[in-house]
């Protein structure tokens, strides 16, 4: 049974800083893409950050220069750092791993980030 869990959310001060973790077991072959997405209330889930397994990145634009994502294929694990949060980042973020040549989707459970004002 392939699981995601995620680390790492929390309260933060609008500029602060914080460290999400996702580390996957389970799978008999590599996710092709690890990601985060988020959700805050009354919005849809959107692609905030994701990264193959060659390294390629992709930022939304609203997080662009702010976040940065990074992934150990090693260790089955992706990162998301990010800087000079502010309080519209707010949201539940769920970590995302692909096995895409499968059609395979997988999801962690999600960890609320909160940024205040």
């Amino acid at each position: 049974q392939v699981q995601l869990v995620e680390s790492g959310g929390g309260l933060v001060q609008a500029g602060g800083s914080l460290r999400l973790s996702c580390a996957a077991s389970g799978s008999t072959f590599p996710f092709t893409v690890m990601g985060w997405y988020r959700q805050a209330p009354g919005k849809q889930r959107e692609l905030v950050a994701s990264v193959s397994s060659g390294g390629a990145t992709n930022y939304a634009d609203s997080v662009k220069g702010r976040f940065t994502i990074s992934r150990d294929n090693a260790k089955n694990t992706v990162h998301l750092q990010m800087n000079s949060l502010k309080p519209e980042d707010t949201a539940e973020y769920f970590c995302h791993g692909a096995i895409s040549w499968a059609g395979r989707n997988y999801w962690g459970q999600g960890t609320q980030v909160t940024v205040s004002s």
